[in-house]
């Protein structure tokens, strides 16, 4: 079974390459903007399509041992694919995508602009664990109890995937058209009478008309909006509370405002 990771250009990274094909992982990640030297064109495959060779330098990265990285090959044959990205209203966007999937046949140029875009389901995700699901303020107070809060937020999340999962197999739907934060409100509001089903039949039936539920939760077809990077509200005048309470001083604020003076 062939096994491909997707990433950004953050872990595109010779080290990165060389550790995930030692394990038998392709990579199809954006071209990191410092990837200028230590790279050497071999073939042209197409239009905006080459294989190039990267040779690896001598000081190695911090996360990873002096031993581990001597034991890399000397150097990595990989393919840089260069498109174009129209966005209405903008600037067109170039952009390159490396990748350890060689064979141009069978990974044609227009399939990775395509699966690249995709990538960005990564954030939406994200943005599903820490906005949605309230996982960008942690409550606990010390380490062990961080590390139980995020795994009991992880498999909460993943639950309600799978649930999503099903919804959307029986209705043939696909899994990303269903809304996540329509579907964590409907789990919340039949939560509490799965509970009280009191035979398996009656928890059964239940469960089906769950299923109904999610999958009428369909996302609207908006291809190419933009989400700006921005709040609707305007936040309070106040301090920052940088101090625990017992020390913290209090300052007027808005129009009243002015420094301590120690």
């Amino acid at each position: 079974m062939e096994v491909q990771l997707l990433a950004d250009r953050g872990f595109c990274g010779y080290a990165d390459f060389g550790l995930l094909l030692g394990r038998g992982v392709d990579s199809v990640m954006r071209l990191h903007g410092r990837r200028s030297t230590g790279v050497r064109e071999i073939q042209k495959l197409g239009k905006g399509d080459h294989l190039v060779e990267w040779i690896k330098c001598k000081p190695h990265p911090d996360w990873i041992s002096k031993e581990d990285w001597q034991q890399m090959p000397e150097t990595l044959i990989v393919r840089h694919i260069t498109f174009k990205v129209p966005v209405p209203g903008l600037r067109t966007q170039e952009v390159t995508v490396a990748t350890t999937l060689l064979e141009s046949e069978k990974y044609p140029p227009k399939a990775f602009a395509e699966l690249y875009r995709r990538r960005w389901q990564a954030e939406l995700y994200l943005r599903d664990l820490k906005t949605t699901m309230g996982i960008d303020v942690l409550r606990c107070k010390t380490p062990e109890m961080i590390f139980k809060e995020l795994d009991m937020h992880l498999i909460a999340y993943n639950l309600i995937r799978a649930l999503m999962l099903t919804a959307a197999a029986r209705k043939g739907e696909q899994p990303t058209d269903l809304s996540f934060k329509q579907s964590l409100s409907t789990i919340r509001q039949w939560t509490p009478a799965m509970v009280e089903a009191k035979t398996e039949g009656w928890h059964r039936e239940m469960l089906e008309l769950l299923y109904h539920y999610l999958s009428e939760s369909l996302l609207h077809k908006r291809p190419g909006r933009t989400e700006p990077r921005a709040v609707k509200r305007r936040p309070k005048n106040y301090q920052r509370l940088t101090q625990p309470r017992k020390k913290f001083k209090e300052c007027m604020h808005r129009s009243q405002y002015k420094k301590p003076l120690t």
